[in-house]
């Protein structure tokens, strides 16, 4: 572990200063905590964590130097180390929201979502902008889309000028199809990623693809961890015909959502345009394995089979989709293909280059464009 003394002893201000005096004064725990909380104020996390392993060896970590080692390992992403920390003060009876809502984010990023919402209380909501702004992203990713609503319209309403819970709750209407509500919420965090990627989603689906490209590319700019913003990215490199980039990056926005169903038909798509079908049907195949009842995956899967001869494969996972959503949008064009091609798979193969290729509407989309946009609910 580095020599905080070393590390930070030409840096100027408050901490060069404390550091000096504990090369003096090396035992001074006072100093010692001081210099730590310093360290954390002015952005340097690591010296904080060398600091207080410094304190620590010399005595048990008070309340406060404890709720320091917590704050210093989140700023380094270390979120066991910090929700260690702040475990041991809530055990010890401590329940201020501060420490409340930063053991839930520790808990969040470690996965625990269960453990993080349970800690989320409504004294914690009502006193913290960014408690509520966690709880609304809980509620939303287990699926609870109602409760999350009822919660963002508290939200916004208790915090309207606190950028980061609006651009949260604007991915929430969003994803609740009110785009009038995503818009509003979105234009009032512009340069907040997430408002970013919902203002881009809303131009895509308004077939304004270069401007959506340029909201998805300022979004994964200010953060890269946005998945939504890698899927948005490649539907725009997909529709501006950019083909090649866009699997890359939908395929990328897809392994960041880990389950989200519609990413991977999106990519089995993107990889279908790049005629490259055995990738295209490991990502249908993937999103089949997540959801064996999600029609899509069937309906995708059989415009695979119908492509490589298997026709009748092709018309039984058809009428399997059909049976799962009787407007499930790949089942019916696998339907529509398996009548053109009439059992031939030459034909099958020749469709296969017209559905690449030929624009359906106005905007110039081709078949299977309007395919990946469906798969991830733009169309």
């Amino acid at each position: 572990m580095s020599n905080p003394t070393a590390v930070e002893s030409e840096a100027p201000g408050r901490l060069h200063r404390l550091l000096a005096l504990l090369e003096s004064d090396p035992d001074n725990l006072a100093l010692i905590a001081d210099a730590a909380e310093t360290a954390l104020d002015e952005g340097k996390p690591q010296a904080a964590v060398d600091l207080l392993d410094r304190y620590r060896a010399q005595a048990p970590l008070p309340p406060r130097e404890a709720n320091l080692a917590g704050l210093a390992a989140m700023r380094m992403q270390r979120f066991e180390q910090a929700a260690e920390s702040f475990e041991c003060l809530f055990e010890s009876g401590e329940r201020a929201p501060a420490l409340l809502f930063n053991l839930a984010w520790s808990r969040a990023m470690l996965k625990d979502f269960t453990g993080a919402l349970a800690l989320l209380d409504g004294k914690v909501i009502r006193a913290l902008p960014q408690a509520a702004m966690l709880e609304i992203q809980l509620l939303h990713d287990r699926g609870d889309l109602e409760t999350a609503a009822e919660r963002s319209r508290e939200g916004v309403e208790r915090f309207p000028d606190y950028g980061p819970l609006m651009a949260t709750a604007s991915v929430l209407a969003l994803d609740m199809d009110d785009e009038a509500l995503a818009a509003h919420l979105a234009a009032k965090a512009p340069d907040h990623p997430d408002a970013m990627t919902t203002l881009g989603t809303l131009a895509l689906g308004q077939e304004r693809p270069d401007e959506a490209l340029q909201l998805f590319d300022r979004a994964i700019d200010r953060n890269p961890d946005v998945p939504r913003a890698w899927v948005g990215r490649g539907l725009a490199e997909l529709i501006t015909g950019r083909a090649d980039r866009a699997s890359e990056d939908i395929d990328r926005g897809a392994e960041m959502f880990g389950d989200h169903l519609g990413s991977w038909i999106a990519a089995g798509w993107a990889h279908f345009i790049n005629r490259d079908l055995a990738t295209s049907r490991a990502r249908f195949e993937h999103a089949l394995a997540l959801d064996p009842n999600f029609a899509e995956s069937q309906g995708s899967l059989a415009v695979i089979e119908l492509i490589e001869g298997r026709m009748d494969e092709a018309k039984r996972r058809t009428e399997i989709a059909l049976r799962l959503d009787r407007n499930c949008y790949s089942a019916a064009l696998a339907r529509v293909l398996i009548t053109a091609a009439a059992g031939d798979s030459e034909q099958a193969r020749k469709i296969f280059e017209l559905a690449i290729s030929s624009p359906i509407d106005g905007s110039g989309r081709t078949i299977v464009q309007a395919l990946a946009k469906y798969g991830i609910g733009l169309s």
